[in-house]
């Protein structure tokens, strides 16, 4: 019996060797081809992030990318959307939702968006080349993307830089003398032109988001959901935008499946203002 005892005790404060196991470096191991199906960049890509963080690694105060106010840079978004049929156009804005696990609480029914899940409801602007010039990543799912950019620094720059350019948004945004939206009951082929240009230039950002969720599959409701509280669930969707910014600048390849749905909170907004109007009526008589 005490035989046993003494084995049994030795058996519980034997202190086991630690056993460090020599892990692959995928930078070696992988090609470039391999390294894009697996981590989404080539090897050299890689690296050029390991570098930029590697340095210092801090936690961003605000979850949202500003909107360049250089004249210069302005002017390069309106002369890359001249090739798109619609003047004068710095930017296409829209929100869209990431699914993330389900919460518990008195916020959790903030989250549910009007699909039906629990989610994010992301506002961005895109330009002429498929990146994202401004993210706001915060706000619950059910939120309406009207008041998510009415809550907005966005809001706040462009209702103060009147001459900076248009933002083309589809009806669930306010018409305003820098938010362009479409006519909700054209009544003439001109209005129908007018419509189908705005229709044309705005879908940029609808083919961006497609492109985000093509390449980081976890922000499609088909990858599941985030299984991360809203902060953390945050952090990694502005992370994946501002890596699908680096792979656009790149020109990394995506390895293209099936096209995805992307999922918005429709919603039709009926605020407009009289000077919004007048310019828009406007920029119809170009058409």
């Amino acid at each position: 019996m005490a035989a046993a005892l003494q084995i049994l005790f030795m058996r519980r404060h034997f202190r086991r060797e630690r056993v460090f196991r020599d892990r692959p470096n995928p930078l070696e191991l992988y090609n470039d081809e391999d390294m894009i199906k697996r981590y989404r960049f080539p090897r050299a890509t890689v690296l050029e992030l390991i570098d930029r963080v590697s340095p210092m690694i801090e936690t961003p105060t605000r979850r949202s990318m500003s909107i360049s106010t250089r004249d210069a840079d302005l002017t390069a978004v309106k002369e890359g959307f001249i090739g798109l049929p619609f003047p004068n156009v710095i930017g296409a804005i829209d929100g869209t939702l990431i699914p993330i696990q389900g919460l518990s609480g008195d916020d959790e029914p903030n989250f549910v968006c009007r699909k039906g899940y629990h989610a994010i409801n992301v506002q961005a602007v895109v330009d002429h080349k498929l990146r994202f010039t401004n993210v706001v990543v915060r706000w619950p799912g059910s939120t309406h993307d009207a008041f998510i950019l009415q809550q907005s620094a966005l809001y706040r720059h462009m209702d103060t830089n009147l001459n900076a350019g248009w933002l083309l948004g589809d009806s669930g945004y306010p018409l305003k003398v820098w938010l362009i939206t479409p006519l909700a009951n054209p009544s003439n082929p001109q209005d129908q032109r007018f419509n189908n240009s705005h229709c044309k230039t705005r879908n940029i950002v609808e083919r961006a988001f497609g492109v985000l969720k093509q390449r980081f599959r976890c922000l499609h409701k088909t990858g599941g959901a985030l299984s991360y509280r809203p902060e953390r669930s945050t952090n990694i969707i502005e992370t994946c935008f501002r890596l699908h910014n680096l792979a656009v600048e790149k020109n990394i390849p995506l390895n293209l499946d099936q096209p995805l749905p992307i999922l918005h909170n429709d919603h039709i907004n009926q605020q407009q203002n009289i000077a919004a109007q007048a310019l828009r009526n406007q920029i119809i008589q170009r058409f």
